[in-house]
C-alpha cells in the first residue's frame, strides 16, 4: 500500500529558523524546530511560541520532502517545521513501535532521490509493506528525551589527548580472532544468532544463522575489519555474543561498554585512511596507534562514556 492509504501528508509550517527566536531546553514554553537534518530526530533547535502558528500534533511524523530526503521521524513532542518538511499523520490508531517501522520503510526509499530529486511530488504514493511483521509489536522502545549539545555535552582538547598503541602488553586492546572461514559452508540459516562479516553497515550483520558454539565469539567488543574490499580498516561495537568471519580482528578491554566503545569506534574511524585493501589492517595492528583522551598517563576511560551520554539521546543507547 501506498504513504497516502496509511497517512495524511500534510506540507508543514514551512518557518524559517532565522526568522524565529531561539530559547533553551530547559523552556517549558519551548517549542522543538524541526527541520530536513539527519540527526537528533530532526530537531535543530528550540524557539518560543509564535502567535497565531499552531505548532504541529505531537505523535506525527515529520519526513523531510529535500535535504536530507525522506528522513523521517516520530515526533513525541509538539514541534515547528522547517522549509520541505512534511508532516504526515497517521489515519487509524498507531503504537510507536509501528510508527517507528513506517519511519524505516519510508527512509529505505532515499536512494531513488538526491539533491536534483527530491520527494515532495512523491511521497505520498511510496509503497509501503501491506503488513507488518510480527516482531515489530514487541521490540521495546526508550522514552525520548532531547537534550542540547551545546549546553550539555563535554567539550574536548584534542591538544591534551595522547596516543596509544592499538594492541600488545601496554595496547588499548587485547586482540584475538573470529573463527568462521567458510560461512556458506559452515553456517546454516536461522534466527539465533548474527554472522557478522566485513561490512561496515548494518553494524556489520551479512544474516541470522543458526547457533555453532565452536564458532561463537563472546559480544562486548570492538571488531576490526582487516580484510574485505571497501571496508577495510572500518570497526563496529558488537554488544552480543556472534560468529564473526576470520576476517576480522576482535579487541577486548575489561572497561569497554557501550557508551566508551561508540566514541573509540568514532575516533577508530577516522584512522581507515590509513588502511585499503592493499594494506591490510590486520597486518598492522601491532604498530598502529590510536589518539585518545588521556588520565593518569592511561585511556580515559570514564571521560569517554561520559561524553557519549552528554550527546542528544545519549540516554537512548
Amino acid at each position: 500500500m501506498k504513504v497516502i492509504e496509511l497517512f495524511d501528508v500534510e506540507y508543514g509550517v514551512n518557518l524559517e529558523l532565522l526568522n524565529c527566536e531561539e530559547t533553551t531546553a530547559d523552556d517549558i514554553d519551548g517549542v522543538n524546530f524541526v527541520s530536513r537534518t539527519a540527526s537528533n530526530n530532526g530537531v535543530v533547535a528550540v524557539v518560543k511560541k509564535i502567535d497565531g502558528v499552531i505548532p504541529q500534533k505531537a505523535g506525527t511524523l515529520s519526513c523531510a520532502g529535500g535535504g536530507s530526503v525522506l528522513e523521517t521521524f516520530v515526533q513525541t513532542k509538539p514541534y515547528y517545521s522547517g522549509r520541505d518538511l512534511y508532516v504526515l499523520t497517521p489515519k487509524k490508531p498507531m503504537t510507536i513501535q509501528e510508527k517507528l517501522f513506517y519511519c524505516m520503510c519510508i527512509k529505505a526509499n532515499a536512494y531513488r532521490y538526491s539533491y536534483g530529486r527530491q520527494a515532495n511530488k512523491t511521497l505520498k504514493d511510496i509503497e509501503l509493506p501491506d503488513t507488518l511483521p510480527a516482531w515489530v509489536s514487541s521490540v521495546p522502545v526508550n522514552p525520548i528525551t532531547t537534550s542540547n549539545l551545546s549546553e550539555n555535552a563535554l567539550s574536548f582538547d584534542i591538544l591534551k589527548w595522547a596516543y596509544f598503541p592499538l594492541s600488545g602488553k601496554s595496547g588499548v586492546f587485547k586482540m584475538e580472532s573470529c573463527k568462521c572461514s567458510n560461512a556458506g559452508q559452515l553456517l546454516e540459516d536461522g534466527d539465533d544468532i548474527d554472522y557478522i562479516g566485513a561490512k561496515k553497515d548494518d553494524n556489520g550483520v551479512m544474516r541470522r544463522v543458526k547457533s555453532n558454539e565452536e564458532l561463537t565469539t563472546k559480544g562486548n567488543c570492538i571488531i576490526f575489519i582487516c580484510d574485505g574490499q571497501g571496508s577495510v580498516g572500518y570497526t563496529n561495537y558488537i554488544e552480543n555474543d556472534f560468529i564473526g568471519s576470520t576476517t576480522l580482528s576482535v579487541g577486548r578491554n575489561s572497561k569497554l561498554n557501550r557508551y566508551n566503545a561508540l566514541f573509540l569506534v568514532a575516533v577508530l574511524d577516522r584512522e581507515r585512511y590509513r588502511y585499503s585493501f592493499g594494506r591490510k589492517y590486520k597486518t598492522n595492528l601491532s604498530k598502529a596507534r590510536v589518539l585518545l583522551p588521556v588520565k593518569d598517563n592511561a585511556p580515559d576511560w570514564d571521560y569517554m562514556e561520559r561524553y557519549i551520554k552528554s550527546l542528544p539521546y545519549g540516554d537512548r543507547l
